[in-house]
């Protein structure tokens, strides 16, 4: 298997709604992009499926090494082999995918965020920077087409902590800010042990109305002669927007399911935010 092959092995069998965002581009950004969401997945499962925090940490180091090995030129991993040509030709800084590893140990070091500015700091490490890189991949011609790609990797990372509050808190984890779960009567037990009510309704109508926000300002911010470079990520919006639509739909019921789109719904969205460019 090529290191291309592998990407794209990984990027399809995880389900991910980025999956259908790459699937118009052109060959070569497709490669580009199909690894860095590859590298992400790849140090992502690094910290969720290894269950020795100590293993976790060692596998972070390694990856770290293994950036820098694939700037000096000589990666080992299929995946950092696969984005190694895309580097010049993207831009792509080897501070943002170091970044990328610092959110995910985040995660080891920390279960519980004190307020949105402390939340907001791991979205950027963690979906931000993958913006960044990813409207570098796209096409970006004007700076101001990266701050719409960082201020539209935050609000994915918010709908994906709204999607999975009740799976993240399985696993003893609260995104949520303690300030605004106290703003909300909403305490870490009723999380943990997934107790819906009406100030729990609450509390996640808030946060939906803000992501809703965060995407309005992102959209904001891209330039019209980029837009359809980067219409990978309005893919992406539109089908995180929906889903966010359907979190509201259903009354906020997220803390003993997992509510998803199928990948039928996924494709329509994909195929008409891409003809209508």
């Amino acid at each position: 298997m090529s290191p291309d092959e592998y990407c794209q092995q990984k990027a399809a069998q995880s389900g991910s709604s980025f999956y259908y965002s790459f699937l118009f581009l052109p060959a070569e950004r497709r490669k580009a992009i199909t690894a860095l969401y590859a590298f992400c997945r790849e140090v992502d499962d690094t910290v969720d499926e290894c269950t020795d925090e100590a293993v976790a940490r060692t596998k972070l180091v390694w990856w770290r090494k293994e950036v820098k090995a694939m700037y000096e030129g000589n990666p080992t991993h299929p995946v950092m082999r696969a984005l190694q040509p895309h580097l010049d030709m993207y831009q792509l800084e080897e501070k943002h995918l170091q970044a990328i590893i610092d959110g995910m140990e985040m995660d080891l070091n920390q279960t519980r965020y004190l307020d949105y500015q402390a939340m907001s700091r791991y979205c950027w490490h963690v979906a931000s920077v993958v913006g960044i890189l990813s409207a570098s991949i796209f096409g970006a011609t004007r700076p101001e087409t990266l701050l719409y790609a960082e201020k539209l990797g935050h609000a994915f990372q918010l709908t994906n902590i709204i999607r999975d509050v009740g799976e993240d808190a399985r696993k003893g984890r609260i995104y949520l800010p303690i300030s605004e779960l106290q703003q909300f009567n909403v305490t870490a037990a009723d999380l943990l042990n997934a107790r819906h009510s009406e100030n729990f309704e609450n509390l996640m109508r808030f946060q939906v109305a803000r992501a809703q926000q965060s995407y309005d300002e992102a959209f904001a911010l891209l330039p019209a002669e980029d837009r359809r470079a980067q219409r990978p990520g309005l893919i992406m919006a539109a089908i995180y927007r929906t889903l966010l639509n359907e979190v509201e739909r259903d009354g906020y019921h997220v803390l003993k399911q997992r509510i998803s789109l199928t990948p039928i719904r996924k494709l329509w969205l994909a195929w008409k935010t891409w003809v209508r460019g």
